[in-house]
């Protein structure tokens, strides 16, 4: 069966490949995490008054896009409202609980999406389904869902075109539950026809999709496996999304973050089956990306920097390797992702049982030539029979780790 071709707008949202997701709302002033109004049990009007305190004088939608272009990110999916019902935007008179009626007293998500803009940077809006706080979510539903189709068409209108719609929230109720999901999404399709639409489908039901309109199926917190889109009536992408940390929004004594060299390799284990990797912070109650997250997103820029360009337009190409090692094609190009190599140097600061040496390929579509490590341009020896392929790694130099090495070859199909 045939693969269905991808539309313009899904095809560019796979070269995206790197996103960075940005959870931020009233929760950050408690330091413990976005479910904090759920998980401690406040009441609405006690949660409310945190809107007082909102000041958030020191968030720059400028710097939150420069962290994320130093990180090799091309897109910024941030919540413009969570489920704690708060809207960073202007609902233009839906609700008074939103940034313009905080202690902030201006349009968060225009700031947001001018810094995107501003730094080349795609603005992509988060928006939950769910609501915690009005009350007609759990009262009058259909009259619930309608104030929620007011407020994306609020989105959809008042900031220009955006690359996205990100909806999460649909796993708070029974399955059988009708969303009006038809109506949503052709909303957005009406105003802004160009924008990726995902619906997260929850951690328990990742890679499925719930509707043919979506463009992405997610992974939450797990690793996304290969899409099989054989006979599927569209090409949807795939997308997996982690946190940096234990927490979506800003925990304060949240000190157990994933190491960077975790995040590289996750990063290229998405890349690996096509999907792209969608990496979370959360700023504290000023508005600022805590340095930690800010300084592990660039680190990851740094590695993209020196070996990883690849991750964007290259794709899977059914070619394997052994472990972890995988190969990806842009063209004649050909990129082999090379795990675990050993550093070379002396016995004495180096541990002994490195695993250099030869790294075996198969499914080759074609002869290479011209292999090389795209950090330093050193050639490699290899030998080719067929389709299958072993080339000679050499490890790293002394005071160099790179996690994930990349070698470049040119393919002749």
């Amino acid at each position: 069966m045939a693969i269905p071709v991808p539309e313009k707008r899904v095809k560019e949202f796979e070269e995206m490949g790197f996103g960075m997701f940005v959870h931020w709302s009233l929760y950050a002033l408690l330091g413990q995490g976005e479910w904090a109004r759920y998980l401690r049990k406040i009441p609405r009007e006690e949660y409310a008054k945190l809107a007082d305190d909102f000041a958030v004088t020191k968030f720059d939608g400028r710097e939150l896009a420069r962290i994320a272009k130093r990180a090799g990110a091309k897109y910024i999916t941030l919540t413009t409202r969570h489920h704690d019902g708060f809207s960073l935007y202007d609902t233009k008179g839906l609700d008074n609980f939103d940034a313009p009626h905080s202690a902030a007293k201006r349009d968060l998500i225009r700031e947001f999406v001018d810094g995107c803009n501003a730094e080349g940077i795609k603005p992509f809006f988060y928006h939950t389904k769910l609501d915690w706080n009005h009350p007609t979510y759990h009262g009058d539903f259909k009259k619930y869902l309608q104030y929620l189709r007011d407020s994306i068409e609020v989105l959809c209108t008042q900031y220009g075109p955006i690359g996205g719609f990100w909806f999460d929230g649909n796993w708070d109720r029974p399955p059988e539950t009708d969303w009006e999901d038809d109506q949503l999404y052709a909303l957005i399709r009406r105003y802004q026809p160009d924008c990726i639409i995902v619906d997260n489908a929850g951690m328990h039901r990742m890679g499925q999709a719930s509707n043919q309109e979506l463009d992405s199926v997610t992974f939450e917190q797990g690793r996304p496996t290969p899409m099989d889109r054989e006979g599927m009536p569209k090409y949807m992408a795939a997308e997996m999304c982690q946190t940096i940390n234990q927490h979506w929004g800003y925990g304060k004594a949240d000190f157990n973050y994933k190491s960077l060299a975790y995040l590289i390799e996750t990063l290229c284990a998405c890349r690996k089956v096509g999907a792209n990797y969608l990496l979370n912070v959360g700023p504290d109650g000023d508005g600022v990306v805590p340095a930690m997250q800010a300084e592990l997103m660039a680190g990851i820029g740094d590695w993209i920097n020196t070996c990883g360009q690849s991750i964007y337009k290259a794709k899977p190409c059914g070619v394997t390797g052994t472990g972890k090692n995988f190969a990806l094609r842009d063209g004649n190009k050909i990129y082999f992702y090379i795990h675990d190599l050993s550093v070379v140097g002396d016995a004495n600061v180096v541990p002994e049982g490195g695993r250099a040496g030869e790294k075996a390929f198969s499914g080759l579509p074609g002869s290479v030539s011209n292999l090389h490590w795209v950090d330093n341009g050193e050639v490699l020896e290899f030998k080719q029979e067929g389709s299958e392929l072993t080339m000679n790694c050499t490890g790293y130099p002394y005071g160099v780790n790179l996690v994930v090495r990349v070698a470049e070859a040119d393919l002749e199909a």
